[in-house]
């Protein structure tokens, strides 16, 4: 059964990914990077080092800032986000 959360969640990724990423500021995508992974993955972690490439440290690095957060309050964030800056 989806929860009303997860419901809210899906719709707010689907309305950020329906946006032309080059609208939102770098700022702005890393973060709704860092939620949405924490959201879905939680505090597990996994960096390609290999990749060596500074947008993929700086994704990793934003996610990883977000270390303890619940998958629950990191969907919130995501929407509250997803909410401020597409009205």
């Amino acid at each position: 059964m989806t929860s009303d959360l997860d419901k809210q969640f899906k719709e707010a990724f689907e309305k950020a990914s329906a946006t032309e990423q080059s609208s939102f500021p770098p700022d702005i995508l890393l973060r709704l990077y860092a939620y949405y992974k924490q959201a879905t993955k939680g505090d597990n972690f996994s960096f390609n080092a290999i990749e060596q490439d500074y947008r993929s440290a700086f994704k990793f690095n934003a996610w990883i800032q977000l270390k303890g957060m619940s998958e629950e309050e990191a969907k919130k964030e995501y929407i509250k986000l997803v909410n401020s800056i597409l009205k």
